[in-house]
């Protein structure tokens, strides 16, 4: 009996392995694919909810009253993976466009837009979802918290495409300094974080840490690019991650950085917004590792049934990332009308969350997946959308900004 029900994937995996070119790179694969399914396992874990008196639900952390779990923020945040394999495979991209002789303005409004159209997608969407949503009875204080959830890992594909723009300097960079063209980045995210934490804080006015915006996040994505100019090899790689194991424990040692990756309520710190020195030192030893690796990693690919999910989170990234806040609140939101619902709407406080929540993932995979099914269009050229649906979709993501930043 198992024999037919398996068959179908059995033949969707020969078939992905037919097609996978014999030049196609599995272990940078397999490693952005590690990556982006530790944006949703971390939101989902380390993300909860409280509903109040009146039924509406509102973001809370276990973070608060769980500080022991803040080391599994140190394994799910892996955004420095995401960032160095960004940085390879743009300079890669990059490299093909110039021998096909395309311009890089060509190049750069391509890679935009990819990244782009899903964003403009849920947007757009989630636009027409509150007014229904609403009419149906949701609470606004529901919507609103709705709408913060999704806004959440927006944020970092506007970094991404800022730093994208910039790949022809970090070429040229790699290629005059090799890995070391990280370490300036590295050191001006130290100055910031010295001037706002350090001795003179006081009179350190609080938008300066925005500076550590762009080399923070920027720090990975020039490794990446290093690697893919073969300027970043294994000696690079071992400085890398003995160098980052041995700054984020003298960080969290001696200077007292937040043990979180992410940000906890009621903690005057973050590490992640924008990006403190922790942040990179975390980024250098996965990095560093996921260049020792790599030869491993492509040996353990070359198996079919491993590579096929690999090949398949790939092709719908951008679907996981701007989808996955929407799976887990389409399950929040019928709970919150049945009241406490553990790990889901009840506060993420005692220890049986936890487990509840864990009991939950399946569900919000599930969710993600069936989502994803309608969604995933969203990620391909909009070849068939006339003028006045692209104008229409700007109209409504433009709603729901303003309705997600607070201002209607």
């Amino acid at each position: 009996m198992a024999t037919p029900l398996l068959a179908p994937a059995r033949a969707a995996v020969r078939t992905i392995e037919g097609r996978t070119p014999a030049h196609r790179d599995r272990a940078v694969d397999g490693l952005r694919a590690l990556a982006l399914l530790a944006v949703p396992t971390g939101h989902w874990l380390l993300g909860g909810f409280t509903r109040d008196p009146g039924g509406a639900l509102h973001n809370a952390s276990p973070l608060s009253s769980f500080a022991a779990l803040a080391p599994a923020s140190w394994v799910l945040q892996m955004l420095g993976i995401f960032f160095l394999v960004g940085g390879y495979a743009s300079v890669l991209s990059f490299h093909r466009a110039a021998k096909r002789g395309e311009s890089t303005g060509r190049w750069l409004r391509a890679r935009l837009a990819r990244l782009g159209r899903p964003v403009l997608g849920v947007t757009a969407v989630w636009a027409l979802l509150i007014p229904v949503l609403s009419a149906l009875g949701v609470p606004e204080a529901t919507l609103r918290t709705g709408a913060t959830l999704v806004i959440q890992p927006l944020w970092f594909v506007g970094v991404y495409a800022g730093i994208t723009a910039l790949t022809p300097y970090c070429v040229r960079a790699a290629r005059r300094m090799g890995a070391w063209a990280a370490a300036p980045l590295l050191g001006a995210v130290a100055v910031v974080d010295f001037l706002r934490y350090g001795p003179y804080a006081d009179a350190v006015p609080s938008w300066l840490s925005l500076l550590n915006l762009l080399p923070g996040w920027m720090f990975a994505y020039q490794l990446g690019v290093s690697w893919g100019e073969k300027r970043l090899g294994r000696r690079a790689a071992w400085t890398l991650l003995l160098g980052g194991t041995a700054l984020f424990a003298a960080l969290l040692v001696f200077f007292h950085y937040p043990t979180s990756m992410v940000g906890v309520p009621g903690q005057d710190r973050t590490n992640s917004h924008p990006p403190s020195l922790l942040v990179l030192a975390l980024a250098a030893a996965q990095s560093g590792a996921a260049v020792l690796l790599r030869d491993r990693i492509a040996r353990l690919l070359r198996r079919p049934a491993l590579w096929a999910p690999v090949v398949v989170v790939n092709l719908s990234a951008m679907t996981v990332l701007c989808w996955h806040q929407t799976a887990m609140f389409s399950a929040a939101v019928p709970g919150s009308f049945l009241g406490a619902v553990p790990g889901l709407t009840t506060a993420p406080d005692t220890g049986g969350w936890v487990l509840a929540r864990l009991a939950w993932l399946p569900v919000f995979a599930v969710a993600l997946l069936l989502i994803g099914r309608l969604t995933r269009r969203f990620e391909a050229p909009w070849t068939g959308a006339t003028a006045a649906r692209r104008a229409l979709a700007g109209v409504l993501a433009a709603a729901f900004g303003v309705f997600a930043l607070g201002l209607a």
